[in-house]
């Protein structure tokens, strides 16, 4: 049975722990945004013994690249992007702590074990609703990597962001469980 969960982050192995495929989540505190591009450069950083834009362990990196403030708001457009673009670099980061990953679509096997043996989660956000994933954005800064425009790492405070756990840390996929039942 599906539930709603509010989560606050950095998370926890309890946080994530509890989740199971289906739930809704309500996330709130600091996030950070990373499109494959700041995903290569965070991991050469670290490979190479220098400190990531960010802490990984606890976070949460939401898969987006945002459009342009309009006057008086704090970001523009944050619909999420596609995911797996992210899993070359992703059970590396999962195996240093980052416990939550935000996107859309599906994820590869190694990325769904490095979820399993390390306990993270896979939520997705409502894609083709930018500005409503936006609307629970209340800080946004760039961080790293200004360079790269949209692309660029940013820190974002979020109320309440509305996502599901497609991914769980006991190996439950939605996707998965979605086809299942309707495909009878």
């Amino acid at each position: 049975m599906s539930q709603t969960i509010r989560l606050t982050t950095p998370l926890t192995d309890q946080d994530v722990s509890q989740l199971k495929a289906g739930d809704q989540v309500l996330l709130s505190g600091t996030i950070y945004t990373a499109r494959d591009a700041a995903h290569k450069r965070i991991v050469e950083a670290i490979k190479q013994g220098q400190e990531p834009p960010f802490p990984i362990a606890g976070a949460a990196i939401y898969y987006v690249g945002p459009s342009p403030a309009p006057p008086g708001r704090v970001i523009g457009a944050a619909g999420p992007t596609t995911s797996y673009r992210m899993d070359a670099y992703a059970p590396f980061l999962i195996e240093r702590g980052l416990k939550a990953m935000i996107g859309k679509g599906k994820r590869g096997h190694e990325v769904k074990e490095a979820m399993v043996r390390h306990k993270a989660v896979y939520l997705a956000a409502i894609g083709g609703a930018g500005a409503l994933m936006a609307g629970a954005i209340t800080e946004a800064e760039v961080i790293a990597y200004p360079e790269l425009g949209p692309e660029a790492v940013r820190r974002l405070v979020v109320e309440e962001m509305p996502l599901f756990v497609v991914n769980d840390v006991h190996g439950a996929d939605l996707y998965e469980q979605g086809r299942e039942a309707y495909g009878r």
